[in-house]
């Protein structure tokens, strides 16, 4: 923490404070005090991970002259009640604020901060904040259904080990760290995540049945009622406190967070944003976080704007490995680029209309994930995808060599004209940078899931139009474009069975021959002098 700005005060902590909620449950919460002469703002943390492994955070906030309220939610370490991931994290939230506006030493300022599920936490009440607060919300979203079931498809790898992580850490908190650190935890999802059908696959993630997985299967799927109790978007509005959001490249609620970006945005904020090529749990990511936050908080809650920098976006640009810094974002309007597959696997701006390819999705043997914007403690991130692009269920199409630098920030997207023999089926698209010395390291991706809905044409062909998550990169000279087309990236996402039955029983596992057409399958680039 020595880049941290200086101690300005000892701390002094009461740990194992009762809060009683409306229906009566306790939930233990912290409170750090800073020993020094106040006013002093208040920073408020829930969380389900644990209060002992953010102690270290919730120092440095109070020694720099917060008090720092932190409390485990319920069903989670010693608090009462059970579990419900998202369900009361609203009505608790707001009986917490009534007790903090209730303490002698709360002066009425309060910051939210906190990321992933904590970020979620803040949302839920950030329409019933006093008015001189501020939030920064990290790899995190106030809706969780496309970080669920982006494009209709369900994120498996994600709740396999997010399971594991909130019941090992309920359990066994430091044999869960250790498992964390060693592999453990991304091996046991692989486990898991062949069982079928994939109800049962909590027994086999953390050893017994989980009560809100099943329940999710039950209730969760298709559903929009069971979503919108649990959707805080709306609650962002013309009130809503200053924001600052904070994220990575590489982070699979990227895109959410950056809706919840633009939705302020449109409304007349200026949200300060900052991207880093990160992953979920990058060590990195973290300690920015802690920075940002104090200097975020200083500015908005103590009035001292003076470590604030000059624009509100910043931004990571990896493969030239400089930050930027816009008024916005994306900065301005791009310049398109719109490159077509073609033989010999090639990638081009000169369109093809004949030929195609063909590969068989087999879901006995599927198509696995490498890396990417995934939850896991280990692999995630840019990786060489040598090993998933030698398959023979993958189809890879590579650009010329460049001979200048191509530079992206935003959303590629994909066309994608294909023909399947089976009405279920999904699409998995990577954007990888190959280097001169031939590894290629993907930059971003996209999935879609399609169902009977989904009408081809008459002679059974998709229109698809896939979106890749948000990025930015520059693809230096002597570096290609890789396109990767598949059907698949399990455990990231829930295998398709190609029978059609439930996800949550699918049991009968049906191979699915696919042909991926060169007419009118591309990807557009959206490029920016950089």
């Amino acid at each position: 923490m020595e880049d941290l700005p200086p101690r300005l005060n000892a701390v002094k902590k009461t740990r194992g404070l009762s809060l009683e909620m409306d229906d009566g449950v306790i939930l233990k919460t912290d409170h750090y005090a800073p020993k020094a002469e106040g006013p002093h703002p208040t920073i408020l943390m829930r969380l389900p991970y644990g209060r002992r492994g953010f102690g270290a955070v919730c120092e440095a906030y109070a020694e720099r002259g917060f008090h720092v309220v932190i409390q485990a939610c319920r069903g989670t370490e010693r608090s009462g009640g059970e579990f419900d991931p998202f369900s009361n994290e609203r009505a608790d939230g707001l009986a917490t604020l009534r007790w903090i506006e209730k303490q002698p030493w709360f002066d009425g300022r309060i910051g939210l901060t906190g990321p992933s599920y904590l970020g979620y936490a803040q949302w839920a009440i950030s329409d019933a904040l006093p008015p001189i607060s501020a939030m920064a919300t990290k790899v995190t979203t106030s809706n969780f259904r496309p970080v669920v079931f982006p494009s209709g498809a369900f994120h498996l790898n994600l709740w396999l080990s997010w399971v594991q992580v909130i019941e090992g850490l309920r359990t066994r908190p430091l044999a869960t760290a250790a498992r964390m650190f060693s592999g453990d935890i991304e091996r046991r999802t692989e486990r898991a995540a062949s069982v079928l059908p994939l109800v049962e696959a909590d027994k086999i993630a953390v050893g017994h049945k989980i009560p809100f997985w099943r329940y999710w299967f039950e209730h969760a799927i298709g559903s929009d009622e069971f979503w919108t109790e649990i959707d805080h978007s709306h609650r962002l509005s013309e009130s809503t406190p200053p924001v600052h959001f904070i994220s990575g490249w590489y982070d699979f609620m990227l895109d959410p967070l950056l809706e919840d970006y633009q939705r302020l945005v449109a409304l007349g904020h200026t949200p300060y944003l900052t991207i880093g090529t990160w992953f979920h749990i990058a060590e990195e990511l973290q300690r920015d976080n802690l920075l940002e936050t104090i200097i975020w908080m200083r500015a908005k809650l103590l009035g001292d704007p003076s470590g604030l920098r000059r624009n509100p976006v910043r931004i990571h640009i990896s493969g030239i490995n400089e930050w930027h810094e816009f008024d916005r974002y994306p900065p301005g309007s791009s310049d398109p680029i719109t490159l077509s597959i073609g033989p010999e696997r090639r990638l081009s701006e000169s369109p093809d209309s004949d030929g195609g390819d063909r590969y068989r999705y087999d879901p006995n043997d599927p198509t696995p994930n490498l890396g990417g914007a995934i939850f896991a403690f280990t692999g995630a991130g840019a990786v060489d995808n040598a090993s998933l692009e030698t398959r023979n269920d993958v189809l890879t199409y590579t650009g010329p060599v460049l001979l200048q630098k191509l530079t992206i920030i935003g959303q590629c997207q994909v066309r994608l004209a294909a023909r399947s023999s089976l009405p279920n089926v999904d699409f998995f698209v990577r954007l990888c940078d190959v280097g001169p010395d031939g590894v290629s390291r993907n930059i971003c991706d996209g999935f879609l899931h399609v169902t009977p809905e989904t009408a081809p044409d008459g002679d059974g062909r998709l229109a698809l139009t896939l979106k890749l998550h948000a990025t930015a990169h520059s693809f230096l000279p002597g570096h290609r474009l890789r396109l990767l087309i598949a059907s698949g990236a399990h455990p990231r996402y829930a295998r398709n069975p190609g029978s059609g039955e439930p996800i949550n029983t699918a049991a009968t596992l049906v191979p699915n021959d696919i042909e991926i057409f060169h007419a009118g399958t591309a990807i557009t680039l959206p490029t920016y002098k950089i």
